[in-house]
């Protein structure tokens, strides 16, 4: 790990100003994936400013009767908060499913969002990666694909992004707060917040240089049953091959969200018009355009299957 600065902030509207200040300024909270990078020297920040005493850790109730949640809020509390259990359980349900207890405890809502992909190419300094560094190609094109993505490709990237949390959001239609150095706020749909990797696979997601995370809300309950269905090659602390997020209604209309898949939580509203006709009716217009290796060509099939077993259970007809 190489040296580096140390500074708390104040105020949001303060760290923002002292990341303008420091470039190469990473904020840090729980640090459970900055740290690890910083380590492996694939982040290599000269400033960190510690953004923990910013009172940025309430799940507050809006005007309009959805939620606001702190930037700061642990993963575990989020999961246990009994409103999100209640109105909200999708969430609730995906962040159970990701990392460890330990980790979930020191994990926050804006860092599971800011959190790098998991692929092996982008954590192996030998090899090149566009991600990690710009320019140096992709080594996971015609390498080993299996867990990587399968839509929404680049000839540059095909890392998916590892959020359990941000996946749910995407499915409830979370909005993402924040504040720029200058101190002026924005709302970024969450739809909008994470990028696709284009020619530009080093940038995650669609903030500015400082700009921070200060909350996400979500719109008030839209009611229907909950659902995070997670793949995965061992039952804990491993990323998704595939997970599905879905709310389904009595009607049997709903809403479906994929993660494992792309660079960003993949959604299609589109595609939702299809669910009273079935799994295959909705994953042939959500998947529309997938360019799978022959390693991950089954992810196209298995998000199908665990789209149909959440319909089967939405009903009371799985066996």
């Amino acid at each position: 790990m190489r040296a580096f600065t140390f500074e708390k902030a104040t105020s949001p509207a303060t760290a923002a100003a002292a990341a303008a200040r420091h470039p190469s300024a990473k904020f840090i909270a729980g640090g459970t994936n900055l740290l690890d990078l910083m380590k492996l020297e694939i982040e290599t920040p000269t400033h960190l400013i510690d953004v923990n005493g910013l009172g940025l850790d309430k799940i507050e109730i809006t005007a309009d009767g959805g939620l606001r949640i702190g930037a700061l809020v642990r993963n575990t509390d989020l999961a246990a908060d009994e409103r999100v259990r209640r109105d909200y359980a999708v969430l609730s349900r995906a962040l159970v499913a990701g990392a460890t207890g330990q980790l979930r405890n020191m994990a926050t809502t804006a860092g599971n969002l800011l959190q790098r992909t998991r692929c092996p190419y982008f954590y192996d300094t030998n090899m090149p990666c566009n991600k990690r560094a710009p320019g140096t190609g992709c080594g996971a094109i015609g390498g080993f694909t299996r867990q990587l993505a399968v839509i929404g490709v680049s000839d540059a990237c095909i890392a998916t992004h590892p959020s359990d949390m941000a996946v749910a959001l995407r499915v409830l239609d979370a909005v993402v707060e924040t504040i720029q150095p200058k101190g002026k706020t924005r709302a970024i749909p969450i739809a909008a917040f994470h990028r696709l990797p284009g020619d530009t696979p080093q940038f995650d997601n669609t903030l500015l240089p400082g700009e921070l995370i200060t909350a996400v809300t979500l719109p008030k309950p839209i009611g229907g049953q909950h659902f995070y269905y997670k793949v995965r090659d061992r039952a804990s602390f491993a990323f998704a091959l595939v997970s599905v997020a879905a709310i389904i209604q009595s009607d049997g209309s709903g809403r479906v969200a994929l993660g494992g898949v792309a660079h960003k939580p993949w959604r299609s509203e589109t595609a939702e018009a299809e669910m009273q006709k079935g799994a295959p009716a909705v994953m042939a217009k959500l998947l529309a355009g997938a360019k799978p290796t022959s390693e991950n060509a089954f992810k196209l099939k298995l998000a199908e299957r665990v789209l149909a077993a959440i319909l089967s259970d939405a009903k009371g007809t799985r066996a």
